[in-house]
């Protein structure tokens, strides 16, 4: 039969993969790395004073003493205005989450994930100008990188709609959606070095043209189906068809209405929206819980901020390919694969993050804990995370636009409120904010394990409008 599995090596799906790795690596190297670079664009003086700190946790001696680099631009922004900044780039992205799944379904994910990523790499290499030109201007670059960021998940799973075999789903999504932990892994650390030894402004113009180089190779390598793409083989265009000959919906219009009603879609949406409260709040705000409280330098920081995200890219790829083992394998239920990597996911950091709330200045265990936390997060990817692909394949891409849009509002809410909690930067104050996020988490788990379900849903297949009236 054509349903022979093709060699995973070197394949047209497993090279779009890859591509889209790297895609997602430059999209969040882009995103995190003004985090690091604010730390450095600010006046130390306009920052809490400096006796608030002082009494928290010892000082650590730095091993390396290299003299700065301060040619670097610094502006007077106080915490509110930096929170402003760091929140700006969620405006834009929420707001093209939906479009972006609806247009995805329209001219396709390969110039929509193209554009968005390029346009982010454009605006980033002006954001050194934005800031002299004053606050402003760098609030309204940072929405319109988000703005173009926002198209680029739902377009990756309306290309994944297409492209994936069901049984191969957690694998390939997995292996394209690491790539995000990835690019926080290295740019963090590595925007922490070009800050040291450089300036800051070279943290947006590396990145920034990193990302127009792999605009290049994505527009010239990828296509949106199997039926175009320039070199695949034939036995494996026929496998991939032949796997989503069911699954996939020929009807044009979109059916808003039930899939709004549709109960399995909240359960995603509620899941989506509590763990992204956790992962927005620690990935704006570990480089300043680190230097506040656990009192590191930037070049200590950097690497220590980067080590939870190593943790989660590894844990991603592994438990993609645990989890279609299971289903293929061992003949596990889809929706029990989701569900259990959704609890494990989401029940594991939030009991973490508590934990590390509670050891004070023990900092290795700080970070070991922290660690853990997001590491465990991993498992979401191939639990809430793909799901949209199991109930709605014609669809994922609207359906991840959808779920999507509730999930950015965790980061723009989250680091406001962790801002307003953390004015004196005490422990009891950080505990709090670890507080909030764990039990956002274990709320989410717990409606997910209730409502999720892993089939593909009526109203997403071609033949539903007829059998409704």
């Amino acid at each position: 039969s054509a349903l022979v599995s093709v060699p995973a090596c070197c394949s047209a799906r497993y090279n779009l993969a890859l591509l889209a790795c790297f895609g997602f690596f430059l999209l969040y190297a882009l995103r995190v790395n003004l985090s690091v670079a604010l730390v450095d664009m600010v006046e130390p003086n306009t920052s809490v004073a400096k006796n608030a700190t002082s009494n928290v946790c010892p000082e650590h001696s730095s091993t390396i003493n290299v003299p700065r680099n301060t040619t670097g631009e610094k502006y007077s922004w106080d915490a509110d205005t930096q929170g402003w900044i760091l929140g700006s780039f969620f405006y834009g992205y929420i707001i093209t989450q939906i479009p972006g799944g609806y247009l995805a379904s329209k001219i396709g994910g390969k110039l929509l994930l193209g554009f968005g990523i390029f346009g982010t790499s454009v605006f980033t290499l002006l954001t050194p100008l934005a800031a002299n030109l004053g606050v402003g201007y760098l609030i309204a670059v940072r929405a319109l990188e988000g703005l173009g960021e926002g198209v680029t998940f739902p377009a990756m799973h309306s290309m994944w709609s297409s492209w994936a075999p069901p049984l191969e789903r957690s694998k390939l999504l997995s292996i394209s959606y690491a790539g995000a932990q990835l690019g926080t892994v290295v740019s963090l650390p590595l925007s922490g070095l070009i800050c040291y030894y450089m300036d800051w402004v070279y943290v947006f113009y590396i990145f920034g043209a990193l990302g127009v180089l792999w605009w290049f190779f994505w527009m010239f390598l990828v296509s949106d189906t199997p039926e175009t793409h320039r070199s695949i083989s034939h036995a494996e265009r026929e496998y991939i068809l032949s796997s989503l000959k069911d699954q996939l919906s020929t009807q044009k219009s979109v059916p808003w209405r039930p899939m709004l009603e549709s109960l399995p879609l909240w359960a995603i949406v509620v899941a989506h929206f509590s763990y992204n409260w956790t992962f927005y709040t620690l990935l704006t705000l570990l480089p300043t819980y680190m230097k506040e409280i656990l009192r590191f330098d930037a070049q200590e920081n950097g690497f220590l901020s980067a080590l939870p995200y190593f943790g989660c890219w590894l844990c991603i790829i592994l438990s993609g390919q645990i989890a279609d083992y299971l289903r293929e394998k061992q003949n596990f239920s889809t929706v029990c694969v989701r569900k259990c990597f959704t609890l494990i996911g989401m029940i594991g950091p939030a009991v973490f993050l508590v934990a590390a709330g509670f050891i004070g200045c023990n900092y290795a265990l700080a970070v070991a804990f922290v660690t853990i936390s997001t590491t465990l997060g991993g498992f979401c990817t191939s639990g809430y995370s793909i799901n949209h692909l199991d109930i709605a394949p014609s669809y994922a891409g609207i359906l991840l636009g959808i779920t999507n849009s509730f999930a950015t509002i965790p980061g723009m809410v989250g680091p406001v409120i962790a801002k307003n909690l953390t004015h004196n930067n005490t422990v009891g104050e950080w505990q709090m904010v670890f507080y909030i996020a764990a039990s956002i988490n274990l709320f989410g788990a717990i409606f997910f394990a209730l409502f999720a379900s892993g089939e593909v849903q009526d109203w997403a297949v071609s033949g539903y409008h007829l059998h409704r009236n």
